[in-house]
């Protein structure tokens, strides 16, 4: 019978810890669920801001045919797109912001989400003078982008070909989208 409540005794303190954690884990996501989320749309506003500035952006209905790999898209008003595109890099995911004029040039790009090995994929996405230099290759781009190692334009980020060709293949898909729309 004491080996039994030795065995008991434990379980149930341990059933106890998790019923308290999980209550407090709870109560801290409801109360942050919001402010969260508003974070996260405010995020994604000033990257599509970044991209083509516009008063306001009207969420586009994409198909089942659309190509998996980009995730949503937006009209601006005024003229012109803001594609919200995820490609894989050398890490895991980069998603990114492409920003497309009404004469189908990419008005430019903001890495809103990456994995990519710091020093080298990461500067894509860092708000530094090898990143926006990086970035700016791709203002004024049109129908097929690439990195001048497949016989684009775009100089490749130092160690980060992979990278730089996620990038390249997002705004590529992006431009590709917003010609079907018209």
């Amino acid at each position: 019978m004491k080996k039994a409540l030795d065995f008991v005794k434990p379980a149930l303190i341990l059933l106890l810890v998790a019923a308290v954690v999980a209550l407090v884990l709870g109560l801290v996501d409801s109360m942050t669920r919001d402010r969260i989320e508003a974070i996260a749309e405010q995020t994604k506003t000033n990257a599509m801001n970044a991209v083509l500035e516009a008063p306001s952006y009207e969420q586009i209905e994409l198909g089942a045919d659309a190509p998996s790999d980009i995730d949503e898209a937006y009209a601006a008003e005024g003229g012109g797109w803001v594609v919200q595109v995820t490609e894989t890099g050398s890490q895991g995911a980069v998603t990114m912001m492409v920003g497309v004029n009404p004469d189908l040039t990419c008005s430019g790009i903001s890495v809103t989400e990456s994995s990519e090995t710091a020093g080298l994929g990461a500067i894509a996405s860092q708000q530094s003078a090898a990143g926006d230099a990086f970035r700016s290759q791709f203002v004024g781009q049109s129908g097929t982008v690439a990195v001048t190692k497949d016989g684009g334009t775009i100089n490749a980020l130092t160690g980060a070909t992979i990278t730089s060709r996620a990038i390249s293949t997002g705004v590529t898909a992006a431009l590709a989208l917003c010609e079907s729309l018209g």
